[in-house]
């Protein structure tokens, strides 16, 4: 009966998925597989053939066979690996070459031979290319081919570089990389116009060749075209699709990455569910938008017709249903972000009492504050509450070069102006330009120009909390250590940074506290900084009584937004508000126009804002509630 009831389940899905908690578990089962492979290979005295990927994803697995090695005897002297691909050209001395990737992850770790090493070879001529292809296919081949294959998948869905269009017959070769791909390479090359054009990938049809074929996946971004790679139709514009011809594949993901596969995201659909309020409610909103239907003119048939029979059957009529959800949505509307003093709270996202709070905003970087939540910002100050902004992170990796020079100069220009000395600026503005004139891609800036690319941030962050309405005593920027590396990759959060975070919420004892929970952020500073607030918060609440009265509330907007179902509190904004919080984020200048770092989205910080509080406002007045002009949506953290 459990296994009837697995296949109802995955009945949309094309081919063997597992899913599990977190990265952490599924790299780890992974790398299970892989030791497993090769042990029992040397218990016949033979070599283990490994396919092996790069990127982000498989950094787990490697640091767990690391540890599987060093504290557990795993050796990798019969191990034989060829890696899937390399960009082209490409020195192997490179910061962003695989064959560097490999050595600080996993080979210079471990006792494998050099020789049994073989990865792409970036520094080929192109007329040499042809032959050297062949030949790694043939060294493939002569070892008995591989064991196993690991893959990731790009957003286009390309495994290896088999980007769209790759025939499922085709072997390694050079290939022509997709935009989408070099724009998420960007981070790595200091920019999309420092990627190759080009790589050296291993074919579909070798991949096709391996025993056993493992694709992994983390995080929500990679949830869509996972969706399309399990449940999609084979197609060339997705060469992922191509593994569900596959004998012995297995994708292996973790819960984010597995998001929106119909047993997660629409889990009606395949069985009977636990209707819970969050499901209904998320069901309900489904069926509407399906539908394009207000949700209080969907009827018992549409129920029925859709795969939601059993929500009626079990929590009663369509009516009803749609009276309750049409209620929640509502009473999540308000236009008092800090609570309606003297006013009936039982149907309202925020306390009534005290009547006037201490808030603390956490922006990871100078302009999140303003860019996600603006217009709340603005009318927390409005209203009277005890208002305070904490900008976690300098933000001096995101300015442009130019301006460093440009406000150097001024600085030269108004300290002869009032008769003082330049020398030393002189010296500094020197030492600058030399600097640039060398720097290439990923370069750290010189200390003198980290600090000038910060001050240019706060100066811009303090103009758009003065525009905001707050006093500049309530202004606090914390520099958390993490991020002070001088590199686009950060560290981890140290325990630094939550002592300095701790800090702060116990000098303001906040009754609400606003932090991004927008994690699609392509630097990862928002996760971190949200997660440096959680352990600071968690840590506060073991101790400190105040913190029983303090609510966490979490903002997106910079990087995408909530979907309605999961809005708990939606903060309506008038067009003139949408225009105050529009001139708060033009205050940030170095940002403007084109911000260094835009991520896959080309519009400029202020226009994806207000469209994605339009859209919000747009998606309520469908479901039938009220139309208004823009809408800043947030989700409480439930301790």
């Amino acid at each position: 009966m459990a296994r009837l009831n697995l296949l109802e389940e995955t009945r949309f899905e094309k081919l063997p998925v597992s899913v599990f908690e977190n990265e952490d578990i599924a790299a780890k089962k992974v790398a299970l597989r892989i030791s497993d492979i090769i042990k029992s290979k040397q218990r016949r005295g033979e070599n283990a053939v490994l396919g092996l990927a790069t990127g982000a994803t498989p950094v787990g697995v490697y640091e767990e066979l690391v540890r599987l090695h060093q504290e557990e005897g795993l050796s990798f002297k019969n191990v034989i690996t060829f890696n899937l691909d390399e960009y082209f050209p490409m020195q192997p001395e490179a910061k962003q070459s695989y064959v560097r990737f490999m050595d600080e992850n996993l080979f210079n770790h471990i006792d494998i031979r050099k020789d049994n090493i073989h990865i792409p070879d970036g520094t080929l001529e192109k007329e040499e290319i042809t032959d050297y292809c062949l030949a790694y296919e043939q060294k493939i081949s002569a070892v008995g081919g591989l064991d196993l294959q690991v893959l990731g998948i790009g957003r286009t869905g390309h495994i290896g570089f088999n980007e769209p269009g790759s025939a499922p017959n085709s072997g390694t070769r050079l290939v022509t990389l997709d935009d989408l791909t070099r724009r998420d390479a960007s981070r790595d090359f200091g920019g999309k116009e420092n990627v190759p054009t080009k790589a050296i990938t291993m074919g579909i049809g070798t991949i096709f060749k391996a025993r056993e074929i493992i694709l992994m996946a983390w995080n929500k971004k990679k949830a869509p075209i996972i969706k399309k790679a399990v449940e999609g139709e084979i197609s060339s514009s997705v060469p992922a699709t191509y593994l569900q011809l596959a004998e012995n594949v297995e994708f292996i993901l973790d819960k984010e990455a597995a998001s929106e596969l119909t047993r997660f995201d629409t889990p009606w659909l395949v069985k009977d569910c636990l209707w819970d309020e969050s499901l209904i409610k998320k069901a309900v909103i489904w069926l509407s938008r399906k539908l394009q239907k207000p949700i209080l003119k969907l009827t018992e048939e549409d129920y029925n017709a859709n795969g939601m029979a059993q929500l009626i059957t079990d929590q009663g009529t369509a009516y009803d249903i749609n009276i309750k959800v049409f209620n929640i949505l509502q009473h999540s509307i308000t236009g008092w972000p800090g609570g309606k003093p003297k006013a009936d709270d039982s149907q309202r996202p925020e306390r009534a009492r005290p009547a006037r709070k201490r808030s603390v905003i956490f922006s990871p970087h100078p302009d999140d504050d303003v860019i996600s939540m603006g217009g709340t910002f603005i009318r927390l100050v409005d209203q009277g509450h005890d208002v305070h902004v904490a900008y976690q992170t300098s933000g001096n990796t995101a300015v442009w070069d130019t301006d460093v020079l440009r406000y150097v100069e001024f600085a030269i220009d108004f300290n002869k102006s009032i008769g003082d000395d330049t020398s030393k600026l002189e010296a500094t503005y020197d030492k600058m330009w030399k600097f640039f004139s060398k720097k290439k891609p990923n370069d750290i800036d010189i200390p003198e120009v980290r600090d000038v690319k910060a001050f240019i941030r706060k100066t811009e962050a303090i103009a758009g909390a003065r525009y905001a309405g707050l006093n500049d005593e309530n202004i606090h920027f914390m520099a958390l250590p993490f991020y002070e590396t001088g590199k686009k990759v950060k560290k981890p959060m140290t325990e630094k940074d939550v002592k300095l975070t701790m800090e702060l919420l116990q000098e303001i004892k906040p009754h609400q506290v606003f932090t991004a929970g927008d994690f699609a952020d392509p630097h990862g500073t928002h996760i971190v900084c949200f997660h440096i607030v959680l352990e600071a918060l968690n840590e506060l609440r073991k101790t400190e009584e105040w913190t029983k009265d303090c609510w966490l509330w979490m903002y997106r907007g910079a990087w995408q937004e909530f979907h309605v179902h999961e809005i708990e509190m939606a903060v309506p904004l008038s067009p003139q508000e949408v225009e105050k919080k529009r001139n708060a984020i033009f205050q940030h200048q170095s940002q403007k126009d084109r911000p260094v770092f835009p991520g896959d989205d080309e519009r400029e910080f202020w226009v994806r804002a207000e469209e994605r509080n339009r859209e919000t406002a747009e998606q309520y007045h469908k479901l039938g509630l009220a139309n208004y002009e823009a809408m800043e949506a947030f989700v409480r953290w439930k301790f």
